[in-house]
């Protein structure tokens, strides 16, 4: 379940964002429990292109705590920035690129090709499919995550 400060946070973020070409998803434990996965909800995960992220946070100015910035470390890097949001964190993920098993950096996450909308309290909220969550947390070395996407989607099979 989805409690109401994330909800009303994130009906904030959809309502400015619903209407602007900017290609967005939501991410992370957010996006599970969108899609009936029963998981404890910390924060929203915006993932987007780089041009989005910037744009992103130039449309939510009075929440920025962090501005948006490419930030690089082993495993990931994209263009990051935080906003909070009535006491929610809302990170911004742009461009986002992980690190390749062979140590080549996978191509830019195409955000579109990985989106599916879910009906959420009268919102289409994008969010990134279970499948593509459970491959990219097994991309990320995040193997307790990527097990209960595994569990969760053998069980919907």
């Amino acid at each position: 379940m989805i409690e109401a400060h994330h909800l009303n946070a994130l009906r904030k973020v959809y309502t400015r964002l619903e209407h602007t070409n900017i290609l967005w998803a939501v991410t992370g434990s957010l996006n599970m429990a969108m899609q009936g996965m029963q998981i404890e909800v910390h924060d929203i995960d915006i993932q987007t292109d780089q041009a989005g992220a910037y744009q992103m946070e130039s449309l939510f100015p009075e929440y920025v705590v962090t501005p948006v910035c490419y930030l690089a470390s082993e495993r990931m890097r994209s263009h990051l920035g935080k906003l909070l949001i009535d006491n929610v964190e809302v990170e911004i993920i742009g461009g986002l690129q992980k690190l390749l098993p062979d140590g080549t950096w996978e191509a830019k996450v195409d955000v579109a090709a990985h989106t599916c909308l879910v009906e959420l309290d009268g919102m289409q909220v994008p969010g990134l499919t279970l499948a593509y969550e459970h491959q990219a947390y097994m991309t990320m070395g995040r193997q307790e995550k990527a097990n209960l996407l595994r569990q969760w989607l053998e069980k919907e099979e």
